[in-house]
């Protein structure tokens, strides 16, 4: 079984990493370097895994993919 995908990226109105899950909605965390937002994401999809679990609510199968990006030169 794969995994869910995770984004990280900077946010200038944050001042801070953004982790988010795309296939998890609002499933996302804040961290001071790329490594803490992805820590702090995980810990995220656990609470929203079992909070969906415990709600009956359907968890979404891993689909997002990211596109692949041809670097300019």
């Amino acid at each position: 079984m794969s995994d869910y995908h995770v984004n990280i990226f900077w946010s200038d109105e944050d001042r801070a990493y953004v982790a988010d899950i795309p296939d998890l909605e609002h499933c996302s965390a804040f961290g001071s370097t790329p490594q803490e937002a992805l820590e702090e994401v995980l810990v995220a999809k656990q609470a929203w895994l079992e909070t969906a679990r415990e709600r009956g609510v359907p968890i979404p199968e891993p689909r997002y993919r990211a596109e692949a990006v041809a670097a300019r030169r």
